[in-house]
This record gives structure tokens, C-alpha cells and sequence, in this order.
């Protein structure tokens, strides 16, 4: 139904997550982060919106992602219809894939990165999701969509896709959190809507947004100076 990708480099400190599906609204319901704790993915057949929230205030906290994934899918007697995948602020990396969830099914996690999926074609899938984002370049988010155009390539979700989204947390940049609720080609929406973005004058009010590595900006403005906030 769903696949999704957690990402943290080392270097920048930035961490960028992404995810599609055959359904709607996938930004909504599987991606979650905070820049100062790391990233989580909830999904599956039947997903647990307190997974995800649950997971960010375990990371907030400091916990290590294995010790995350152990913690809330032990609990829930409903893990077998979930899956679920954290990344920390260490770069540690640990899913979960329940016993019912539609095949292929699976997780993928290595030190900076994890993959998961469910209802996708194969394992050939993630593989390509990993592939297509660590051999591509630019920022964050063209990389992002690159992986998923990789996935989407390699067999997808066995239904095609309907939604799709990103989430890019950097310690100098405020959050790029884009969401394709629904398109009949949501990654060329996704790619769209990035490009939007980038472009001025949205891209030049994001200069003017307090950062983690800078959180008492505030730049000075004029009596006629036109209001640009949202």
C-alpha cells in the first residue's frame, strides 16, 4: 500500500523523509519528524496514528530507534496489520514489518537510512528506493523524488499511486513539508510543487524564518514593506 524512506546525513544534520502510495493523503498519515530527534513512518493495512506520535515524543526524549520500535509495536496487539520504521537523532535505524501485512512487505535498515513497504511488488522496490536516492544529487527534496520515481519504476505499489509527500528538516532552513493529497501522477505533482517552492518569493520569505541555528531571527521590517508572512 505504501512506501516510504528515512534519511539523516551526517554532515548538514538535515533529515528528509519521504513516502507514496495507492491511497490518499500519505503525507498525513505515515511521515512524522522533529529536527531536533529524528524521523518515523507509520503504515500499513490498518496504520496507528499513535505509532507516529508516539515515536517522536520516545525520540524527543533521546531513546535509540531499536529501543522505539521494540516499545510500541510490543504493545499493540494490532501490530500484525502495521508497519513501522524510526530513524533517531544518532542516525540509528530499526523497523518493522507486521505478520499480516500484504505482500511484499518488508524493511530495509542501515546506519542513516531505513525503507520500508507494503503491497509493492517486491523487495526489488526498497532496494531501488535506497539505489535511487544515494546515486542521485542536488538538495534534499529532488533527491527524495528522485528515490521514489526509482521505486515507482522498479514495480511500486502493486496498485499505482494516488498520493504522495516529503518532509525535510535542516538545522538552517525552516521544515519543507510538501504533501500531494491525491493526483493521478502525484510524483510529477510532488516534483512540481517542489520546484514552486524554490522559486521566488516564497523561496526568499524562507530566509527571513527563525532555524534551529538560529531561532531568535527576526528580520526588520519596514512600515511599507508588503507583508509576506502566511
Amino acid at each position: 500500500m505504501t512506501f516510504s524512506i528515512l534519511t539523516y546525513d551526517v554532515k548538514t544534520g538535515v533529515y528528509a523523509g519521504a513516502a507514496a502510495t495507492g491511497s490518499l493523503c500519505v503525507g498525513g498519515w505515515v511521515l512524522r519528524g522533529d529536527i531536533e530527534s529524528g524521523l518515523c513512518a507509520s503504515q500499513g493495512t490498518a496504520p496507528s496514528s499513535f505509532w507516529r506520535d508516539d515515536a517522536m515524543r520516545r525520540l524527543y526524549a533521546g531513546d535509540h530507534a531499536a529501543d522505539v520500535v521494540a516499545s510500541l509495536t510490543g504493545a499493540d496487539s494490532g501490530r500484525d496489520h502495521r508497519q513501522l520504521s524510526v530513524l533517531d537523532r544518532f542516525g540509528g535505524t530499526a523497523g518493522f514489518t507486521g505478520a499480516q501485512s500484504v505482500a511484499y512487505a518488508g524493511v530495509i535498515a542501515a546506519q542513516n537510512i531505513v525503507v520500508a513497504g507494503n503491497m509493492i511488488q517486491s523487495r526489488v522496490v526498497l532496494d531501488a528506493l535506497i539505489e535511487g536516492f544515494q546515486t542521485s544529487l542536488g538538495p534534499p527534496q529532488i533527491r527524495l523524488i528522485h528515490a521514489l520515481r526509482a521505486a515507482e519504476s522498479a514495480g511500486s505499489d502493486v496498485r499505482g499511486l494516488q498520493s504522495a509527500a516529503l518532509l525535510v528538516l535542516s538545522p538552517d532552513a525552516p521544515p519543507l513539508d510538501l504533501r500531494i493529497d491525491y493526483s493521478e501522477t502525484p510524483l510529477n505533482a510532488l516534483a512540481n510543487l517542489a520546484d514552486h517552492v524554490a522559486q521566488p518569493p516564497y523561496c526568499n520569505w524562507l530566509g527571513e524564518v527563525p532555524v534551529l541555528n538560529n531561532r531568535t531571527h527576526a528580520p526588520h521590517q519596514p512600515a511599507d514593506r508588503p507583508d509576506t508572512s502566511t
